[in-house]
């Protein structure tokens, strides 16, 4: 790749007219915005246009793509079609992402355009885990990511430097560094005012541009994209430019001066390339008349493109929530042989299995390599799989995890393993405003095939910040699917079930099942995600729990057998999608239900469970629905004070007793 532009007449055209394209498009975009055709947020990029001119063009058709929510300078100078951009921010079903995603959420999957993120910082752990995926692949390829100077304050850079310098990962990082993030000058946020040094701090290659320059920036782009094929590592360019207009078309644009917008645009990109392009004979006043009629005459054939399109009918609300559902697997014949195995051996051999089977797959976090793993669930797989498979990450939650979701959206079958559901709550941005979203914002074109574990539930005293049962919170997010095994069978065989799925599903292991054993069939198997079991069956009462508190409940029952009890217990195991049929089937036997539920009572999945059993059979039911949940505390460290706060099976068999009208 040559590392500087050949200034021909046509390319120098080409950048001019590219640039004025963007100009030009979202000026007319401001003007819809105050007829409000366009709605929401509307971020322009006026001023910047030379930095999506300069880098794009230089990227290879296999590249990809990661933008911020000021993409649409970055959409058109990739090839995404206008007509499809203006329909997309007027909401229509044309649009490219088919009117899901509006103006900060522009995704176009045959232009590996992997879309505008809203969340500052998002886009970077998104853009390293493609990065990932492609140097796990050899493919060759190279991410570019687009972020503001806003979003080197966040977390998310800091995580996603490391690990892509780290990993020699192949990222092209631009800064579109336009010194305001919202209003906030960068003087007045950053103590390390230089965004180029905080990269090189990690040992990455970075530089500072004139972002206003068009010609210096893809010089810049040239020499980095040569690095990063060369070397295979990430270049970091901290563009130096300006935004003319306000952060959005909200902004009232009180916290700088007019004087010094007015000054910048004085040499704004387009005004000065064209000046010295003029200046120097290289071009003629007619080739610039030339370039605005044709753009004039394209933005007018958007416009009425968009305006002309249709409205995606309400029946189809719930599309590109998920993605088509996978058969269930069918179940393996039992080979009338079976071993001893703990729940921890379970989940141990599902990794490997699917290891085995998939080269996609592959699992990252913390400590799960060389330490084997918090609970030691992958103790001696680094030596059998490689550190390239069994990925030791470092503490960055939001970033690995973020990582995994890029890697899985460019067809990996990653495996995150966060160590407590508590420090899930660090990667709770990626997992709701990434994971569970991209394949509804961009209109299905992008799934994020992830399975992330997570370790969950009290009884180790462990304290407060390491024992909660959050998997309710979880489940009440559309787009997941939220498992919690509470069988060794399960546990061996959820995971390939759950690899196979084009969403991200979390698997909640409860720590106090890693040391249980049970009896597993040697040709055990993948086994069906959708329908919950019935681990007891029962006439009089129904109890219904998932994970952990199985076994409590199933001891319960047993008690209540010796008083003449008959109880049947429903084991979840799929916490969303919840499987209403079984449950229901359940009541219509016995007319009495109890949920146990290890999370806490107020907002919990007990609460949801209780109000499907009210909206659907309320008029069958012989008694009011009871609960047995964790107390409304934080889970304590003493032992005795931990086993009062969380369900216990005297607590269970008193609610059974009680939903009999028994002492």
């Amino acid at each position: 790749m040559a590392d500087k532009p050949r200034l021909s007449h046509d390319h120098v055209l080409q950048l001019l007219a590219g640039m004025i394209r963007i100009r030009r498009f979202e000026d007319k975009c401001a003007e819809l915005y105050t007829q409000e055709k366009i709605r929401g947020f509307l971020h322009l990029y006026d001023g910047e246009e030379a930095i999506a001119v300069g880098v794009i063009p230089v990227l290879g058709p296999e590249d990809r793509i990661v933008a911020t929510y000021r993409e649409h300078g970055h959409a058109l100078a990739r090839g995404v079609s206008m007509n499809a951009i203006m329909a997309e921010m007027f909401g229509k079903a044309e649009g490219c992402s088919g009117g899901r995603g509006g103006s900060m959420h522009l995704f176009d999957a045959g232009h590996n355009f992997y879309g505008g993120n809203a969340i500052v910082g998002g886009g970077l752990p998104l853009a390293a885990g493609l990065a990932l995926a492609d140097r796990m692949q050899g493919s060759g390829k190279v991410t570019a990511c687009f972020f503001g100077e806003g979003a080197v304050a966040e977390g998310e850079f800091h995580e996603s430097m490391n690990l892509s310098q780290l990993w020699s990962l192949p990222v092209l990082f631009v800064c579109e560094n336009n010194g305001y993030a919202m209003g906030t000058a960068l003087a007045r946020s950053e103590s390390q005012q230089d965004v180029a040094a905080k990269a090189a701090a990690y040992g990455m290659e970075a530089h500072t541009i004139d972002g206003m320059d068009v010609v210096a920036v893809e010089s810049a782009a040239r020499r980095a994209m040569a690095s990063i094929r060369e070397t295979g590592k990430p270049v970091l360019l901290d563009c130096r430019t300006y935004r003319f207009r306000a952060h959005s078309m909200f902004d009232a644009q009180l916290y700088r001066e007019k004087d010094e917008v007015e000054s910048w645009r004085k040499r704004g990109p387009i005004v000065r390339f064209q000046t010295w392009l003029l200046d120097n004979h290289l071009i003629h006043r007619d080739d610039i008349d030339r370039i605005e009629r044709g753009i004039t005459d394209e933005i007018a054939a958007a416009v009425a493109f968009a305006e002309a399109g249709t409205w995606e009918p309400v029946d189809d609300l719930t599309r590109h929530v998920t993605g088509d559902p996978v058969p269930p697997p069918e179940p393996a014949p039992p080979s009338g042989e079976t071993v001893e195995i703990t729940y921890r051996e379970a989940v141990k051999q599902a990794i490997r299995d699917a290891m085995i089977h998939d080269d996609r797959v592959f699992l990252m976090g913390e400590d799960v390599g060389a330490y084997g793993g918090c609970y030691a669930v992958t103790k001696g797989m680094l030596a059998e799989f490689g550190p390239d498979r069994i990925r030791d990450t470092p503490l960055s939650e939001s970033g690995f995890t973020g990582a995994g979701i890029g890697a899985a959206a460019a067809g990996m079958r990653p495996i995150v393993e966060l160590m407590t559901v508590n420090f899930s709550l660090l990667a709770l941005d990626q997992i709701l405003n990434t994971a569970a979203t991209m394949r509804h914002m961009s209109g299905g074109q992008f799934g994020v095939p992830l399975v992330i574990r997570l370790a969950t539930g009290a009884g180790k005293q462990l304290a407060a910040q390491h024992s909660h049962s959050l998997e309710g919170w979880y489940a009440h997010i559309p787009g997941l699917r939220v498992l919690a095994p509470a069988t060794v069978e399960d546990a061996r065989g959820m995971l390939w079930t759950a690899l196979q799925d084009p969403d991200p599903v979390l698997i909640f292991e409860n720590v106090m099942l890693y040391n249980m054993t049970g009896a597993l069939d040697v040709k055990a198997g993948p086994v069906d995600l959708d329908r919950a079991a019935i681990r007891r069956e029962g006439t009089d009462v129904t109890l219904i729990t998932y994970g952990g508190s199985l076994w409590k409940t199933l001891e319960a029952a047993e008690e209540l057998e010796r008083d003449g009890i008959s109880a049947e217990v429903v084991d979840l195991r799929s916490l969303r999608p919840l499987d209403d049929e079984t449950i229901m089937g359940s009541l219509a036997r016995t007319r009495r239900a109890v949920i146990v539920d290890e999370g806490w009572r107020s907002g919990s999945l007990s609460a949801e469970v209780s109000a499907r059993i009210t909206e659907q059979v309320f008029w069958h039911l012989d008694a009011p629905v009871g609960r047995v949940c964790s107390e409304e505390v934080p889970i304590p460290y003493p032992k005795h004070l931990e086993d009062a706060a969380i369900p216990q099976v005297p607590r269970i068999i008193a609610a059974a007793k009680a939903a009999l009208g028994r002492d």
